[in-house]
Protein backbone atom coordinates (compact mmCIF):
# COMPACT_ATOMS: atom_id res chain seq x y z
CA UNK A 1 0.00 0.00 0.00
CA UNK A 2 1.12 3.55 -0.67
CA UNK A 3 0.18 6.85 0.92
CA UNK A 4 -0.69 9.15 -1.98
CA UNK A 5 0.75 12.61 -2.44
CA UNK A 6 -1.87 14.46 -4.47
CA UNK A 7 -2.14 17.63 -6.52
CA UNK A 8 -4.59 20.44 -5.73
CA UNK A 9 -5.99 22.17 -8.83
CA UNK A 10 -6.41 25.95 -8.23
CA UNK A 11 -9.24 26.59 -10.71
CA UNK A 12 -10.83 29.99 -10.25
CA UNK A 13 -14.26 28.57 -9.31
CA UNK A 14 -12.82 26.70 -6.33
CA UNK A 15 -13.45 27.42 -2.66
CA UNK A 16 -10.65 29.01 -0.67
CA UNK A 17 -11.70 27.28 2.56
CA UNK A 18 -13.59 23.98 1.99
CA UNK A 19 -10.63 21.70 1.27
CA UNK A 20 -8.35 23.26 3.91
CA UNK A 21 -11.16 22.92 6.47
CA UNK A 22 -11.69 19.25 5.63
CA UNK A 23 -7.95 18.51 5.78
CA UNK A 24 -7.35 20.61 8.89
CA UNK A 25 -4.76 22.89 7.31
CA UNK A 26 -4.60 26.70 7.05
CA UNK A 27 -6.11 28.23 3.88
CA UNK A 28 -3.65 29.66 1.41
CA UNK A 29 -5.99 32.43 0.28
CA UNK A 30 -6.07 30.95 -3.23
CA UNK A 31 -8.90 28.87 -4.72
CA UNK A 32 -8.51 25.14 -4.10
CA UNK A 33 -10.98 23.50 -6.47
CA UNK A 34 -10.03 19.83 -6.86
CA UNK A 35 -7.75 17.32 -5.17
CA UNK A 36 -6.82 14.64 -7.75
CA UNK A 37 -6.17 11.04 -6.71
CA UNK A 38 -5.11 8.62 -9.40
CA UNK A 39 -2.82 8.20 -12.37
CA UNK A 40 -4.14 10.73 -14.85
CA UNK A 41 -1.08 12.02 -16.75
CA UNK A 42 -2.15 15.66 -16.28
CA UNK A 43 -1.60 15.42 -12.51
CA UNK A 44 -0.74 11.91 -11.31
CA UNK A 45 -0.54 11.14 -7.61
CA UNK A 46 2.93 10.28 -6.36
CA UNK A 47 3.94 7.26 -4.30
CA UNK A 48 7.12 6.48 -2.41
CA UNK A 49 8.85 3.38 -3.72
CA UNK A 50 12.43 2.12 -3.43
CA UNK A 51 13.50 4.53 -6.18
CA UNK A 52 11.99 7.51 -4.35
CA UNK A 53 8.85 9.51 -5.13
CA UNK A 54 7.33 8.32 -8.41
CA UNK A 55 4.23 9.37 -10.37
CA UNK A 56 1.58 6.66 -10.13
CA UNK A 57 1.18 6.43 -13.92
CA UNK A 58 4.87 5.51 -14.23
CA UNK A 59 4.57 2.93 -11.47
CA UNK A 60 1.64 1.29 -13.24
CA UNK A 61 3.39 1.37 -16.61
CA UNK A 62 6.40 -0.43 -15.13
CA UNK A 63 4.36 -3.48 -14.02
CA UNK A 64 0.72 -3.12 -15.11
CA UNK A 65 -0.42 -6.65 -14.24
CA UNK A 66 0.87 -6.46 -10.67
CA UNK A 67 -0.59 -2.97 -10.14
CA UNK A 68 -3.93 -3.42 -11.93
CA UNK A 69 -4.59 -7.16 -11.97
CA UNK A 70 -5.24 -9.37 -14.98
CA UNK A 71 -8.97 -8.54 -15.23
CA UNK A 72 -8.47 -4.75 -15.19
CA UNK A 73 -5.48 -4.94 -17.53
CA UNK A 74 -7.40 -7.03 -20.05
CA UNK A 75 -10.45 -4.77 -19.93
CA UNK A 76 -8.82 -1.31 -19.90
CA UNK A 77 -5.22 -1.74 -20.93
CA UNK A 78 -2.16 -0.61 -18.90
CA UNK A 79 -3.77 2.38 -17.21
CA UNK A 80 -5.81 3.08 -14.09
CA UNK A 81 -9.31 3.50 -15.58
CA UNK A 82 -10.71 5.83 -12.92
CA UNK A 83 -9.84 9.18 -11.34
CA UNK A 84 -10.99 10.12 -7.84
CA UNK A 85 -11.33 13.73 -6.70
CA UNK A 86 -12.41 15.94 -3.85
CA UNK A 87 -14.28 18.81 -5.52
CA UNK A 88 -14.96 22.13 -3.75
CA UNK A 89 -17.04 24.61 -5.78
CA UNK A 90 -17.63 28.15 -4.59
CA UNK A 91 -18.77 29.48 -7.99
CA UNK A 92 -20.47 27.87 -10.99
CA UNK A 93 -18.47 25.56 -13.23
CA UNK A 94 -18.85 25.64 -17.01
CA UNK A 95 -21.91 24.27 -18.79
CA UNK A 96 -20.41 21.14 -20.32
CA UNK A 97 -20.93 17.66 -21.75
CA UNK A 98 -18.74 14.60 -22.18
CA UNK A 99 -18.60 12.34 -25.25
CA UNK A 100 -19.37 8.63 -25.38
CA UNK A 101 -16.66 6.14 -26.38
CA UNK A 102 -17.34 6.29 -30.12
CA UNK A 103 -17.43 10.11 -30.16
CA UNK A 104 -14.22 10.32 -28.13
CA UNK A 105 -12.39 7.90 -30.40
CA UNK A 106 -13.53 9.69 -33.55
CA UNK A 107 -12.79 13.17 -32.20
CA UNK A 108 -9.38 12.17 -30.91
CA UNK A 109 -8.42 10.55 -34.23
CA UNK A 110 -9.59 13.60 -36.21
CA UNK A 111 -7.68 16.13 -34.13
CA UNK A 112 -4.60 13.93 -34.30
CA UNK A 113 -4.93 13.77 -38.09
CA UNK A 114 -5.22 17.57 -38.21
CA UNK A 115 -2.04 17.89 -36.18
CA UNK A 116 -3.61 19.62 -33.17
CA UNK A 117 -1.11 19.27 -30.28
CA UNK A 118 -2.40 17.37 -27.23
CA UNK A 119 -1.67 20.34 -24.99
CA UNK A 120 -3.21 22.96 -27.33
CA UNK A 121 -5.76 25.10 -25.45
CA UNK A 122 -8.26 24.71 -28.32
CA UNK A 123 -8.06 20.91 -28.45
CA UNK A 124 -11.37 19.22 -27.53
CA UNK A 125 -10.35 15.56 -27.35
CA UNK A 126 -7.20 14.95 -25.32
CA UNK A 127 -7.66 11.17 -25.23
CA UNK A 128 -9.81 8.50 -26.85
CA UNK A 129 -11.89 7.64 -23.75
CA UNK A 130 -15.37 8.46 -22.55
CA UNK A 131 -15.87 10.33 -19.27
CA UNK A 132 -18.89 9.21 -17.25
CA UNK A 133 -18.74 10.63 -13.74
CA UNK A 134 -20.49 10.66 -10.37
CA UNK A 135 -20.52 13.21 -7.56
CA UNK A 136 -21.35 12.29 -3.94
CA UNK A 137 -22.20 15.27 -1.74
CA UNK A 138 -20.27 15.80 1.50
CA UNK A 139 -22.10 19.08 2.17
CA UNK A 140 -25.34 20.43 0.67
CA UNK A 141 -24.52 20.49 -3.03
CA UNK A 142 -26.15 22.37 -5.91
CA UNK A 143 -25.89 21.85 -9.63
CA UNK A 144 -27.61 21.87 -13.00
CA UNK A 145 -28.12 18.57 -14.78
CA UNK A 146 -30.09 17.45 -17.84
CA UNK A 147 -32.79 19.24 -19.79
CA UNK A 148 -36.12 20.30 -18.39
CA UNK A 149 -39.06 19.30 -20.56
CA UNK A 150 -39.79 21.83 -23.33
CA UNK A 151 -43.00 22.81 -21.51
CA UNK A 152 -41.09 23.48 -18.28
CA UNK A 153 -38.50 25.53 -20.18
CA UNK A 154 -41.28 27.58 -21.77
CA UNK A 155 -43.01 28.14 -18.43
CA UNK A 156 -39.75 29.29 -16.86
CA UNK A 157 -39.14 31.78 -19.69
CA UNK A 158 -42.69 33.11 -19.35
CA UNK A 159 -42.13 33.65 -15.62
CA UNK A 160 -39.25 35.99 -16.40
CA UNK A 161 -41.53 38.36 -18.35
CA UNK A 162 -38.89 39.15 -21.00
CA UNK A 163 -40.77 39.92 -24.27
CA UNK A 164 -37.77 38.99 -26.44
CA UNK A 165 -37.87 35.42 -25.09
CA UNK A 166 -41.48 34.80 -26.16
CA UNK A 167 -40.60 33.33 -29.60
CA UNK A 168 -38.37 30.76 -27.92
CA UNK A 169 -41.14 29.79 -25.53
CA UNK A 170 -43.46 29.35 -28.50
CA UNK A 171 -40.91 27.11 -30.24
CA UNK A 172 -40.61 24.99 -27.11
CA UNK A 173 -44.38 24.52 -26.98
CA UNK A 174 -45.00 23.68 -30.63
CA UNK A 175 -42.16 21.45 -31.86
CA UNK A 176 -41.33 17.88 -30.87
CA UNK A 177 -39.17 17.47 -27.78
CA UNK A 178 -35.81 16.80 -29.41
CA UNK A 179 -36.30 19.43 -32.11
CA UNK A 180 -37.53 22.08 -29.69
CA UNK A 181 -34.67 21.56 -27.23
CA UNK A 182 -32.07 21.51 -30.01
CA UNK A 183 -33.35 24.62 -31.76
CA UNK A 184 -33.69 26.76 -28.64
CA UNK A 185 -30.49 25.54 -26.96
CA UNK A 186 -28.48 26.19 -30.13
CA UNK A 187 -30.07 29.62 -30.60
CA UNK A 188 -29.33 30.55 -26.98
CA UNK A 189 -25.63 29.91 -27.54
CA UNK A 190 -25.63 32.77 -30.09
CA UNK A 191 -28.32 35.08 -28.73
CA UNK A 192 -29.51 38.21 -30.53
CA UNK A 193 -28.33 41.54 -29.23
CA UNK A 194 -30.03 42.58 -26.00
CA UNK A 195 -31.54 39.21 -25.06
CA UNK A 196 -28.69 38.19 -22.77
CA UNK A 197 -28.74 41.42 -20.76
CA UNK A 198 -32.54 41.44 -20.47
CA UNK A 199 -32.69 37.84 -19.24
CA UNK A 200 -29.85 38.33 -16.75
CA UNK A 201 -31.57 41.39 -15.28
CA UNK A 202 -34.89 39.54 -15.07
CA UNK A 203 -33.32 36.49 -13.40
CA UNK A 204 -31.68 38.58 -10.69
CA UNK A 205 -34.96 40.42 -10.04
CA UNK A 206 -36.97 37.17 -9.98
CA UNK A 207 -34.68 35.65 -7.35
CA UNK A 208 -36.30 37.94 -4.75
CA UNK A 209 -39.85 37.45 -6.00
CA UNK A 210 -41.95 34.78 -4.23
CA UNK A 211 -43.27 32.09 -6.53
CA UNK A 212 -42.81 28.50 -7.69
CA UNK A 213 -39.59 29.29 -9.54
CA UNK A 214 -37.92 31.39 -6.84
CA UNK A 215 -35.36 28.82 -5.69
CA UNK A 216 -34.40 28.05 -9.28
CA UNK A 217 -34.11 31.73 -10.15
CA UNK A 218 -31.90 32.28 -7.08
CA UNK A 219 -29.51 29.65 -8.47
CA UNK A 220 -29.52 31.23 -11.93
CA UNK A 221 -29.03 34.68 -10.40
CA UNK A 222 -25.80 33.38 -8.87
CA UNK A 223 -24.72 32.26 -12.34
CA UNK A 224 -25.60 35.67 -13.81
CA UNK A 225 -23.59 37.51 -11.16
CA UNK A 226 -20.58 35.20 -11.52
CA UNK A 227 -20.48 35.44 -15.33
CA UNK A 228 -22.01 38.75 -16.44
CA UNK A 229 -22.81 38.82 -20.14
CA UNK A 230 -22.05 35.13 -20.69
CA UNK A 231 -24.60 33.37 -22.96
CA UNK A 232 -24.01 30.22 -20.93
CA UNK A 233 -26.69 31.61 -18.60
CA UNK A 234 -29.34 31.13 -21.30
CA UNK A 235 -28.24 27.53 -21.82
CA UNK A 236 -28.28 26.99 -18.05
CA UNK A 237 -31.94 28.11 -17.84
CA UNK A 238 -32.89 24.98 -19.79
CA UNK A 239 -31.24 22.64 -17.27
CA UNK A 240 -32.78 21.20 -14.13
CA UNK A 241 -31.68 22.70 -10.82
CA UNK A 242 -30.52 19.80 -8.63
CA UNK A 243 -30.07 19.79 -4.85
CA UNK A 244 -28.12 17.01 -3.12
CA UNK A 245 -27.95 16.45 0.61
CA UNK A 246 -24.83 14.86 2.18
CA UNK A 247 -24.57 11.24 1.10
CA UNK A 248 -26.70 11.65 -2.00
CA UNK A 249 -25.15 11.26 -5.44
CA UNK A 250 -25.62 12.14 -9.08
CA UNK A 251 -24.40 10.10 -12.06
CA UNK A 252 -23.69 11.88 -15.35
CA UNK A 253 -23.58 9.88 -18.56
CA UNK A 254 -22.45 10.87 -22.04
CA UNK A 255 -24.15 13.83 -23.71
CA UNK A 256 -25.90 15.12 -20.57
CA UNK A 257 -25.37 18.90 -20.20
CA UNK A 258 -24.50 19.89 -16.65
CA UNK A 259 -22.79 22.44 -14.44
CA UNK A 260 -21.96 22.23 -10.73
CA UNK A 261 -22.81 25.38 -8.77
CA UNK A 262 -21.62 25.00 -5.18
CA UNK A 263 -20.68 22.50 -2.52
CA UNK A 264 -18.09 19.93 -1.48
CA UNK A 265 -18.17 16.39 -2.78
CA UNK A 266 -16.31 13.22 -3.69
CA UNK A 267 -16.19 12.87 -7.47
CA UNK A 268 -15.21 9.78 -9.44
CA UNK A 269 -14.95 9.46 -13.20
CA UNK A 270 -13.44 7.47 -15.99
CA UNK A 271 -9.86 8.69 -16.37
CA UNK A 272 -10.35 11.11 -19.25
CA UNK A 273 -9.97 14.81 -19.92
CA UNK A 274 -12.57 15.15 -22.69
CA UNK A 275 -14.80 18.12 -21.89
CA UNK A 276 -16.88 20.18 -24.33
CA UNK A 277 -17.95 23.57 -22.96
CA UNK A 278 -20.43 26.18 -24.13
CA UNK A 279 -20.17 28.91 -21.51
CA UNK A 280 -19.49 30.05 -17.94
CA UNK A 281 -15.76 29.54 -18.35
CA UNK A 282 -12.53 31.20 -19.40
CA UNK A 283 -11.43 27.92 -21.04
CA UNK A 284 -11.92 26.88 -24.65
CA UNK A 285 -15.54 26.95 -25.88
CA UNK A 286 -16.62 24.99 -28.96
CA UNK A 287 -20.38 25.27 -29.28
CA UNK A 288 -20.53 23.55 -32.66
CA UNK A 289 -18.80 20.40 -31.37
CA UNK A 290 -20.78 20.48 -28.14
CA UNK A 291 -24.09 20.49 -30.02
CA UNK A 292 -22.98 17.34 -31.87
CA UNK A 293 -22.47 15.54 -28.56
CA UNK A 294 -25.46 16.80 -26.53
CA UNK A 295 -28.41 14.42 -26.15
CA UNK A 296 -31.50 16.57 -26.71
CA UNK A 297 -33.92 14.71 -24.53
CA UNK A 298 -35.59 15.52 -21.22
CA UNK A 299 -35.15 12.78 -18.63
CA UNK A 300 -35.88 12.73 -14.90
CA UNK A 301 -32.63 13.15 -13.00
CA UNK A 302 -31.96 10.24 -10.67
CA UNK A 303 -30.65 11.27 -7.26
CA UNK A 304 -28.82 8.18 -6.03
CA UNK A 305 -28.51 6.79 -2.53
CA UNK A 306 -26.20 3.89 -1.69
CA UNK A 307 -27.31 0.35 -0.98
CA UNK A 308 -25.60 -1.38 1.92
CA UNK A 309 -23.83 -4.66 1.23
CA UNK A 310 -22.02 -6.29 4.18
CA UNK A 311 -21.30 -2.93 5.80
CA UNK A 312 -20.24 -1.26 2.55
CA UNK A 313 -22.47 1.49 1.12
CA UNK A 314 -22.26 0.97 -2.65
CA UNK A 315 -23.31 3.71 -5.09
CA UNK A 316 -24.83 2.09 -8.21
CA UNK A 317 -23.61 3.13 -11.65
CA UNK A 318 -24.15 1.66 -15.15
CA UNK A 319 -20.44 1.66 -16.13
CA UNK A 320 -17.55 -0.64 -15.28
CA UNK A 321 -14.72 1.94 -15.33
CA UNK A 322 -15.28 2.63 -11.64
CA UNK A 323 -17.08 1.53 -8.51
CA UNK A 324 -17.48 3.87 -5.53
CA UNK A 325 -18.51 2.88 -2.03
CA UNK A 326 -18.48 4.37 1.45
CA UNK A 327 -17.56 2.95 4.85
CA UNK A 328 -18.71 4.49 8.10
CA UNK A 329 -16.43 3.13 10.81
CA UNK A 330 -16.90 3.01 14.58
CA UNK A 331 -14.08 2.50 17.05
CA UNK A 332 -13.91 -1.03 18.44
CA UNK A 333 -15.94 -2.74 15.74
CA UNK A 334 -14.45 -5.65 13.76
CA UNK A 335 -12.17 -4.81 10.85
CA UNK A 336 -13.71 -4.45 7.40
CA UNK A 337 -12.07 -6.74 4.86
CA UNK A 338 -11.13 -5.37 1.43
CA UNK A 339 -10.23 -8.17 -0.96
CA UNK A 340 -7.31 -7.52 -3.34
CA UNK A 341 -7.43 -8.41 -7.03
CA UNK A 342 -8.12 -4.93 -8.40
CA UNK A 343 -6.54 -1.49 -7.91
CA UNK A 344 -8.13 0.55 -5.12
CA UNK A 345 -7.89 4.05 -3.67
CA UNK A 346 -9.12 4.61 -0.13
CA UNK A 347 -9.96 8.23 0.76
CA UNK A 348 -10.70 9.35 4.31
CA UNK A 349 -13.19 12.23 4.54
CA UNK A 350 -13.76 12.30 8.31
CA UNK A 351 -11.99 11.05 11.43
CA UNK A 352 -9.15 8.53 11.13
CA UNK A 353 -8.87 5.29 9.17
CA UNK A 354 -6.28 2.53 9.62
CA UNK A 355 -5.43 0.18 6.76
CA UNK A 356 -3.45 -2.95 7.51
CA UNK A 357 -1.80 -5.68 5.46
CA UNK A 358 -0.17 -8.14 7.88
CA UNK A 359 2.25 -6.01 9.96
CA UNK A 360 2.10 -3.02 7.58
CA UNK A 361 -0.36 -0.37 8.84
CA UNK A 362 -1.13 3.08 7.41
CA UNK A 363 -3.14 5.73 9.27
CA UNK A 364 -4.89 8.45 7.28
CA UNK A 365 -6.96 11.45 8.31
CA UNK A 366 -9.48 13.56 6.43
CA UNK A 367 -8.27 14.44 2.93
CA UNK A 368 -5.58 11.75 2.87
CA UNK A 369 -5.69 8.69 0.63
CA UNK A 370 -4.01 5.35 0.06
CA UNK A 371 -3.39 3.37 -3.13
CA UNK A 372 -3.76 -0.40 -2.87
CA UNK A 373 -2.40 -2.29 -5.90
CA UNK A 374 -3.99 -5.47 -7.14
CA UNK A 375 -1.09 -7.72 -6.15
CA UNK A 376 -1.33 -7.40 -2.37
CA UNK A 377 0.48 -10.17 -0.51
CA UNK A 378 -2.46 -10.98 1.76
CA UNK A 379 -5.96 -12.43 1.64
CA UNK A 380 -7.43 -9.03 2.43
CA UNK A 381 -6.69 -5.49 3.56
CA UNK A 382 -8.08 -4.77 7.03
CA UNK A 383 -9.77 -1.38 7.55
CA UNK A 384 -10.55 -0.06 11.04
CA UNK A 385 -10.89 3.30 12.76
CA UNK A 386 -13.48 5.91 13.62
CA UNK A 387 -14.57 7.96 10.66
CA UNK A 388 -15.71 7.83 7.05
CA UNK A 389 -13.82 6.43 4.07
CA UNK A 390 -14.63 6.15 0.38
CA UNK A 391 -13.31 3.25 -1.67
CA UNK A 392 -12.72 3.65 -5.42
CA UNK A 393 -12.04 0.60 -7.52
CA UNK A 394 -13.06 -1.03 -10.81
CA UNK A 395 -16.62 -2.24 -11.22
CA UNK A 396 -15.65 -4.95 -13.71
CA UNK A 397 -13.83 -6.77 -10.90
CA UNK A 398 -16.97 -6.93 -8.73
CA UNK A 399 -20.50 -8.32 -9.10
CA UNK A 400 -22.95 -5.73 -10.41
CA UNK A 401 -24.80 -3.86 -7.65
CA UNK A 402 -27.61 -2.72 -9.94
CA UNK A 403 -29.84 -4.09 -12.70
CA UNK A 404 -28.32 -4.07 -16.17
CA UNK A 405 -28.96 -0.67 -17.76
CA UNK A 406 -27.79 1.28 -20.78
CA UNK A 407 -25.53 4.18 -19.84
CA UNK A 408 -27.72 6.49 -21.93
CA UNK A 409 -30.68 5.76 -19.62
CA UNK A 410 -28.90 7.40 -16.69
CA UNK A 411 -28.48 11.06 -16.01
Amino acid sequence: MDLLLNTVQPYDWGSTTALPHLMGVPPTGEPQAELWMGAHPAAPSRVRRAQGLLPLDRVIAADPEAELGAVTLRRFGPRLPFLLKLLAADAPLSVQVHPDRAQAQAGYALEDALGVPLDAPHRNYRDAHHKPEMIVALTPFRGLCGFRTPQQCADLLDALHVPASSPYAETLRTLTEATALAEVFTAFLRPPEGLMAAVAEAVVAAADRPGPWQEDFAAYAGVARAYPGDPGLLAALMLRHIRLEPGEALFLGAGIPHAYLSGLGVEIMASSDNVLRCGLTSKHVDTAELVKVVRFTAMPTRVLTPRTEAGEDVYPTPVDDFRLSRFRLDAGEPARQLAPGAPQIILCTEGEVRLGVREHVLRIGAGQSVYVPSAVDAEYVAMTGAGTAFRATVASAHPRAFPESRTDDWT
